[in-house]
């Protein structure tokens, strides 16, 4: 059953990573309906931000309604906002409240199900199922990407794209949604309260997730929401851009796996470890040029470095706070990636605007990751005497891994 259930959030995650294909839609949007680049990076960063917000409350629905409830309401609201910017018109305000605000509610509600839901079946590899359900969200960018090239080269209008990703999209997570439940002992066990926002916004290793948080995803989404047209800017043509993208998925979707299936290993020096790994690849982006090898390879390494933001952070909750709060705590975790995805991706448009160029941007999202991998790292090294003393917070984790962390 828990295999099902397992195949059932891939799915799910598959049809919510498809908004990081957005670059895929930009350059038709520009040119058949006349958005500017900062309107598409608005657009794409409200849907991030909306999405991370709204996990906040999906994460409460799910502990008294469950998952098939609060997944069903994804699978409606996903398919309704595409539908909602399939009849825009070319309006921007209908396009950002159908996709900047209904999907990206769409996407909170059905982000936070597998996420909590796998670690609960698979307990014992907390962090290698987190990267495999995860790896479909990354995974997704390079289902839509693809078939979004198949339909614009046909001379599909992009607002008719937007519709057959509604409805198709939609009925997919929906199916899904009625296969998700959890296991029958954690139905019957009492979730226990999580810490209190006070207390958690004091820790120095709560704080440490955010700033790693903040600071990977706003360099990855400042890339991935401009990285069709910013590769076209270096040289690259439109066919190898869209190769970029999929190599951006492809690396993002082996990264969840791969990072989550460290995470149960290396410990918290993971953190500062997969943003080194992410400003290197933001490094070589401006330093090389942009030959096929280069443009696949380097989109394929910040892609893996990106998808460290969404196994590490989940598992390292999962490990302090007890995988039974993932649900209540994850989210204010990541608030600071609907932060970052305000800031990134906007700054990325702006920035081209007003200087038809796209180095400045990336340099400054090189040393706002270096600078977070800095940080973090103090944090966690200012968090180690608490840990230790506590025992690695025995009051806040089950018993059986807190008896673990204390072998």
């Amino acid at each position: 059953m828990r295999y099902r259930v397992l195949t059932a959030c891939v799915l799910i995650q598959v049809c919510l990573g498809g908004l990081y294909a957005w670059s895929s839609f930009v350059p038709a949007l520009q040119e058949t309906w006349g958005f500017s680049a900062a309107q598409t990076q608005v657009t794409f960063g409200t849907l991030i931000a909306v999405f991370t917000v709204s996990m906040i409350f999906a994460g409460k629905l799910l502990e008294r309604r469950g998952p098939r409830f609060v997944a069903g309401i994804a699978g409606v609201m996903v398919g309704a906002g595409y539908l909602t910017a399939s009849l825009s018109g070319g309006s921007f305000l209908v396009l950002f409240l159908g996709i900047g605000c209904i999907v990206g509610i769409g996407t909170g509600f059905g982000y936070v199900c597998p996420l909590t839901i796998c670690m609960k079946w698979f307990p014992e590899r907390r962090g290698l199922v987190t990267g495999v359900a995860m790896a479909g969200f990354g995974g997704g960018a390079i289902v839509l990407s693809a078939w979004t090239k198949v339909l614009l080269v046909r001379g599909v209008d992009v607002l008719d794209v937007f519709r057959w990703i509604g409805l198709v999209y939609g009925v997919t997570i929906l199916c899904a949604a009625a296969v998700l439940r959890v296991p029958s002992a954690c139905a019957l066990t009492r979730p226990k309260l999580p810490p209190r926002l006070g207390q958690l916004l004091s820790e120095p290793f709560f704080q440490a997730l955010v700033v790693g948080m903040f600071c990977g995803t706003f360099a990855g989404l400042l890339v991935i929401g401009n990285l069709n047209p910013l590769l076209q800017s270096r040289g690259a043509s439109g066919l190898l851009a869209t190769a970029g993208i999929s190599a951006f998925a492809v690396g993002n979707f082996a990264g969840r796996v791969t990072w989550g299936w460290t995470a149960d290993k290396l410990g918290n020096r993971i953190i500062p470890l997969s943003l080194g790994v992410l400003s290197a690849g933001l490094g070589l982006l401006v330093c090389l040029p942009a030959t096929p090898v280069v443009v696949v390879s380097v989109s394929c390494l910040i892609g893996f470095g990106f998808g460290a933001c969404f196994v590490v952070y989940a598992s390292k909750v999962a490990w302090r706070y007890g995988p039974e709060r993932v649900g209540s705590v994850y989210p204010v975790v990541f608030l600071a990636y609907g932060a970052a995805a305000i800031a990134g991706p906007w700054l990325g448009g702006w920035l081209y605007d007003l200087s038809s160029s796209y180095t400045s941007a990336i340099v400054a999202s090189i040393l706002v990751v270096v600078a977070g991998a800095a940080v973090s790292g103090r944090l966690l090294y200012m968090a180690r005497p608490a840990i230790v003393a506590s025992g690695s917070l025995p009051s806040m984790l089950p018993e059986q891994t807190a008896q673990q962390d204390v072998k």
